[in-house]
């Protein structure tokens, strides 16, 4: 009887922003995972070691959390006005899914440097080089600011990211025209056509939302028709199944609304990874994770995401920006918590402490058209080599 054999495959575990994955070269990966379909699901998912019906993933690279299950494929653009092509993998942690649907706007400041360290993009002289990215997953133009210096990425700097223990060099990052279009696959900016949706939940009764494409498509709730205060940590909500349950159960519900899954079911089981959903409160002094405490007059609002079934330690990337952009649109739930009008840039409390965002708006004949979106994030590679999977 043959036994079965591991082979190696090139990857770079990175952070960027408040996550880590698997960074791939679509080059280095096996023919069979080139392309999307079955085969590079398999793969990808013994890479993170899901599933995992003890939420550990020991048996691969993933840490149980969602912040650290993911995958990236970085390979050339053949697009005139990009330099590469990056699309983002949210694996399950005890289910069989990689989710394609959506961008992790944290991995995205990973993105730039990587493609500068693996040649697909020379890095030019002292400063900071463009880098121009494709994001496949939500058809996307994305620009990175990575700072190089000798011809090398610089990883390290003074730059500072609540919810990341160390700093490093920042990278500036631009989310081009970031509210989704009809071509897209989650349709309008605002898919209902409404900047706030009456939605009724069965078992919960009636919840305003505000349902958006942009960064990823998110939905805003006001913390307070969850009975909640804004300033939860992790623990207050993860350790409450009854609340976890509520919550997915209204993201499902606003997932099919949105036109992005025909049955609360499927969004559950086929779609985890996106619609977010966010629940936004006033301006108010917490005490941040990691002790440090966060003043009422620092912050303009308080906003907290789930992310894969669980609250975010921090704030997603692209839930950053989606809090950019319905900040800057007068109606939505998160601006009329900000007092209803249309604010550039935002300061927000999260879990871990806080975050400034921006985004250029215009209002052009009575439609709000978002032209960018702004982050500063940092990234640095944390190991380099092969990574060992049971071949297929």
């Amino acid at each position: 009887m043959s036994s079965p054999k591991q082979i190696p495959i090139r990857a770079i575990y990175m952070r960027g922003g408040t996550s880590k994955g698997v960074f791939f070269n679509q080059k280095d990966l096996p023919l069979c995972a080139q392309n999307r379909g079955l085969e590079r699901d398999k793969i990808m998912l013994r890479v993170i070691g899901s599933p995992d019906p003890y939420g550990k993933q020991i048996d691969g690279m993933g840490n149980g959390t969602s912040s650290t299950s993911k995958v990236v494929i970085i390979g050339p653009s053949n697009r005139e006005d990009c330099d590469v092509n990056y699309l983002f993998g949210a694996v399950a942690i005890d289910a069989p899914v990689v989710d394609w649907s959506g961008n992790c706007g944290n991995l995205t400041s990973a993105v730039g440097p990587f493609a500068i360290q693996e040649g697909l993009v020379d890095a030019g002289p002292d400063g900071f080089k463009t880098v121009r990215i494709w994001q496949e997953n939500l058809g996307k133009k994305i620009i990175a600011h990575v700072p190089v210096k000798n011809g090398q990425v610089v990883e390290l700097g003074d730059f500072e990211l609540d919810g990341v223990t160390f700093p490093a060099a920042e990278v500036l990052l631009e989310f081009v025209d970031p509210g989704a279009d009809e071509d897209s696959d989650g349709g309008a900016m605002f898919p209902t056509g409404n900047f706030v949706d009456v939605l009724d939940i069965p078992g919960i009764g009636k919840i305003e939302a505000t349902l958006i494409n942009a960064g990823n498509p998110t939905i805003f709730v006001n913390a307070k028709s969850l009975g909640l205060s804004g300033i939860e940590l992790q623990e207050d909500v993860n350790g409450n199944p009854e609340l976890l349950k509520k919550l997915e159960t209204i993201r499902a519900q606003a997932t099919v609304a949105m036109g992005l899954a025909t049955t609360p079911s499927e969004a559950t089981e086929k779609r985890p990874h996106t619609p977010k959903l966010a629940f936004v409160a006033n301006a108010s002094a917490y005490t941040a994770s990691s002790g440090k405490a966060v003043n009422e007059q620092d912050i303009d609002v308080l906003a907290r995401i789930m992310s894969m079934g669980k609250l975010h330690h921090a704030m997603t990337g692209t839930g950053a920006i989606a809090i950019a952009v319905a900040s800057a649109i007068p109606g939505t739930i998160i601006n009329t918590v900000l007092g209803g009008k249309s604010q550039a840039r935002v300061r927000f409390g999260h879990p871990s402490g806080t975050l400034g965002v921006g985004a250029e708006a215009n209002n052009e004949s009575g439609e709000w058209v978002i032209t960018k979106a702004l982050m500063s994030r940092s990234a640095r590679r944390l190991m380099t080599g092969e990574i060992w999977v049971p071949e297929m």
